[in-house]
């Protein structure tokens, strides 16, 4: 995770710049967002798990992963 914003910061914000009140605005910043993202997972996850307790949700699930990875399956047969 270091090293993705060691990466990923400086293409946004000259650092060298940055006074003690922008490293402290970037830190929160950077805290807020992931927590929302977080969240926003957790929620979701949340969400699925009460959606697909049903034998019938599962099935559908399946069939349309299923689906999906048969149909990549010939994609890739079809691309050599």
């Amino acid at each position: 995770m270091i090293l993705f914003y060691i990466a990923f910061l400086p293409t946004f914000m000259d650092l060298s710049q940055l006074g003690t009140q922008g490293i402290v605005l970037a830190s929160v910043l950077t805290f807020v967002g992931l927590l929302a993202g977080l969240m926003l997972i957790a929620f979701s996850a949340s969400q699925a798990r009460r959606k697909f307790r049903s034998p019938k949700a599962v099935r559908g699930l399946n069939r349309v992963s299923g689906s999906i990875m048969a149909l990549a399956g010939v994609y890739l047969a079809s691309r050599h």
